[in-house]
């Protein structure tokens, strides 16, 4: 039996590391995996050796050495390809479960929504860098821009953080049209931790008594 794949999607300040650690403890007895499942714990970008390396360079790259927007995009189509490739389907194809701290939702709200890239091209890479593995849930915590900032006032913001409210309005609103056009799990977000976890093993359990269709 092939194995579940499962991500949280969002913008910044959203508490997806939060709710993945908690949905993590959670899942393993929660009578939803098969018995002999694991469950793996991934991120994009940064899932693979080599995506932990783009992923530095993404975020922190060394000084006047930022790249292009259009860079930008291919590096995170050739993080996801790599590990789609090589943790991804391995383990889905096992018959194990992956949670992933986003995938490819966030390239098109970010790169697309936020920086203005084609949607038609990002679109394009995401069919050749995902080779036809997609989500069978994907969990969207959904938080206001301000909530967002507020969370995040005191925090080191990396390079993508650091682009601004106009910035981050474009991507919610990229993330809020994508919840509707792909069905995702709409997870309201600005509550405490404890709700949110309630409101997202809430919906696990409503997909897999669906059957994951």
């Amino acid at each position: 039996m092939a194995g579940r794949f499962l991500v949280l999607e969002g913008i910044d300040g959203c508490g997806k590391t939060t709710q993945l650690k908690l949905l993590s403890q959670w899942l393993p007895g929660s009578g939803l995996m098969p018995a002999g499942a694991t469950l793996l714990l991934t991120r994009e970008p940064g899932g693979t050796p080599l995506g932990k390396a783009l992923r530095e360079l993404l975020l922190h790259p060394p000084q006047d050495s930022a790249p292009s927007p259009t860079a930008e995009l291919l590096m995170y189509a050739a993080d996801r390809a790599q590990h789609v490739e090589h943790l991804i389907r391995p383990a889905l194809d096992r018959g194990d479960w992956v949670l992933s701290d986003r995938f490819s939702g966030s390239t098109l709200a970010y790169q697309g929504d936020g920086r203005g890239l084609d949607a038609s091209t990002i679109r394009d890479l995401e069919r050749i860098a995902t080779a036809g593995v997609t989500p069978d849930l994907t969990l969207w915590l959904d938080l206001p821009i301000a909530v967002s900032l507020r969370r995040r006032q005191e925090q080191m913001a990396d390079r993508i953080e650091a682009e601004g409210t106009a910035f981050l309005a474009r991507v919610a609103e990229g993330f809020r049209t994508l919840a509707g056009e792909r069905g995702w799990a709409a997870v309201a977000a600005d509550r405490t931790p404890e709700q949110v976890q309630r409101s997202i093993r809430a919906q696990v359990e409503a997909k897999a008594a669906q059957g994951w269709i």
